[in-house]
């Protein structure tokens, strides 16, 4: 008997909470079935949203971002472009040189009988015994444009150099054709490669000696363009020249027969 009274009072604490919880559940039905009367709606969270349209929507956005910025870049561009004076590093090219001084004139006599344009490669190479290449050596090809002239100097002519034979003949006698000094066009010419080793660059890197090797490739170049020259035989052609010309001039003043001597060469003729 004592059990049984126990057993009522372990469990009467219990029931006032069941009481509750049935009466919560009630209000939250009647609540639920008050809106769905109104015919409100309950709205979804954003968390409930499926991660692969989040993951969409993330991306097209950032597309449009990136696609934006590389529009405003170009346009950016476009403007500096035409409008160089917006651009801060645009470049400048002054030209601070002092006036030419002119420090003599001399006349010249000379008769251009012929011209001879050349081209030459001149391979120079600087190196030291017992020393590798590629810590001294200095190799440079370099082509050269020039051109020579053959001229005929009548500023050594005397008053005896022409002499009328007869009313159709005059013979005249000038000096034997000269070869000018060859004239380089740096415009033509330039340096088809180069080799150079360690220390010559870390030479550069402090400008010795740079301006000593263009000069000896130019002097090479120019004993080369003279030899060439000399053997292409211009002289004889200004000889020719030269008499087809006095030709001409003596025969517009009534001579027929033009007789033409050169003295002073490796033959009179």
């Amino acid at each position: 008997m004592p059990d049984s009274r126990r057993s009522v009072d372990d469990d009467a604490p219990t029931a006032p909470i069941r009481a509750g919880a049935v009466r919560d559940e009630r209000a939250d039905a009647t609540r639920r079935e008050d809106r769905d009367d109104r015919g409100e709606t309950q709205e979804p969270s954003r968390d409930q949203a499926p991660p692969a349209a989040r993951w969409f929507a993330r991306g097209l956005v950032g597309l449009l971002a990136v696609v934006g910025l590389v529009v405003l870049v170009l346009f950016l561009v476009a403007r500096v472009a035409h409008l160089p004076d917006l651009n801060p590093f645009d470049s400048k090219t002054t030209d601070r040189s002092q006036p030419a001084l002119l420090k003599s004139v001399r006349d010249l006599s000379r008769f251009v009988a012929a011209e001879g344009d050349f081209q030459v490669v001149v391979d120079l190479q600087n190196n030291r015994d017992n020393v590798p290449e590629f810590l001294l050596n200095e190799r440079t090809l370099f082509v050269a444009a020039g051109s020579v002239e053959s001229y005929v100097d009548f500023a050594a002519l005397d008053k005896g150099a022409v002499k009328v034979v007869d009313d159709d003949t005059v013979e005249v006698t000038l000096p034997a054709p000269e070869l000018g000094r060859p004239s380089l066009d740096v415009d033509k010419s330039y340096a088809y490669s180069e080799q150079r080793g360690l220390l010559n660059r870390l030479g550069d890197l402090v400008g010795s000696g740079a301006g000593d090797d263009q000069q000896q490739l130019y002097e090479l170049a120019d004993q080369k363009i003279a030899a060439a020259a000399t053997r292409a035989g211009l002289t004889d052609r200004a000889e020719a020249n030269t008499e087809k010309t006095l030709d001409g001039l003596f025969g517009s003043l009534g001579y027929d027969d033009v007789r033409v001597t050169f003295t002073g060469g490796a033959d009179d003729r």
